[in-house]
């Protein structure tokens, strides 16, 4: 008799991921909001190789073309900007500078600051006071402020605008790790691993981490949506990604000028910025109750009873 039971995925597994998904599409926001966020990240990777010079092609005929006008050809559906280039292209190709500097950023602050924090919150109270007191002093200076100063020395890029975003929200990671270690390691599973004789990194890699993990990755949804509105602001400015790289916030700050007789030019980088925002905070809130072992029976009951 043959076993097929090395054929097939492991029940636990395969139901855990259907269980997720069965979720997802239970709450109508949070799958809207999913689809759209794939549907910008889909812009962000492709958009660049497949409109980047229709996006950088100028056309002093088209300058500042009112919307829905196709007489112009389909680019033009959301107007064209101070320079007749199509909206529409600029905002796809846009959003890869937007959403690489979010994310490079979220990702470089949660990296340093969970590393931190979980040395802060597992290690001695020597190591943790001057971890926490490096955390005390980023605090200390105004993060828009803070910006503004490191921009102006340094230049305005991209390396350097992830740099200086990523700086400014390393504490939030660092505490909130910091204060989830310090009650995971009095639990009873860390005190059998320390009375096992398992290493400290051990311990902290294989049993503390694991439980941090869904409160940091909920923060860094929320905390993605934060740097994407500081990053329009820093571009609004004008210190942020200067041309010809492009960003929402960037293109904000050029239809400014033209509020008054050309109100698209300012207008469909805010929608994309406003979506995009709304998107994250809708997924991070079902995030947080289905990453969370002790709320997510909520979600689960809801998928049960709908069926």
């Amino acid at each position: 008799m043959t076993d097929l039971s090395l054929a097939k995925p492991p029940r636990s597994e395969k139901s855990a991921a259907a269980t997720l998904l069965s979720m997802l599409w239970r709450d109508k926001l949070a799958f809207v909001s999913a689809i759209v966020l794939l549907l910008i990240i889909l812009c962000a990777m492709l958009g660049p190789s497949l409109l980047g010079e229709l996006a950088s092609h100028q056309n002093l005929r088209g300058r500042n073309s009112p919307p829905f006008d196709l007489a112009k050809g389909w680019a033009f559906v959301l107007g064209g900007d101070s320079l007749g280039r199509p909206m529409l292209a600029r905002l796809i190709v846009a959003a890869r500078s937007t959403m690489l500097v979010a994310a490079g950023a979220v990702a470089f602050a949660l990296f340093v600051g969970a590393t931190l924090g979980l040395v802060a919150g597992y290690l001695g109270k020597n190591t943790s006071q001057v971890i926490m007191r490096l955390a005390d002093v980023i605090m200390s200076f105004p993060s828009l402020l803070l910006a503004v100063v490191v921009l102006y020395v340094l230049g305005p890029s991209i390396p350097n605008m992830i740099l200086v975003l990523a700086i400014t929200r390393i504490p939030i990671y660092l505490r909130t790790t910091r204060a989830e270690v310090l009650e995971v390691r009095e639990r009873m599973f860390v005190q059998a691993a320390i009375v096992m004789g398992a290493s400290h990194w051990r311990i902290i890699a294989r049993h503390v981490l694991p439980v941090v993990t869904p409160t940091l990755v909920t923060i860094a949804t929320l905390d993605f949506a934060f740097v994407m509105l500081a990053e329009s602001s820093l571009s609004f400015l004008g210190i942020g990604i200067q041309p010809p790289d492009i960003t929402w916030g960037l293109m904000v700050s050029q239809g400014r000028p033209y509020l008054s007789n050309a109100w698209w030019l300012a207008l469909w980088p805010g929608v994309c910025i406003v979506i995009t925002t709304l998107a994250l905070n809708l997924l991070s809130n079902w995030m947080r109750i289905a990453l969370d072992p002790a709320q997510r029976w909520r979600l689960e009951a809801r998928s049960t009873s709908d069926e």
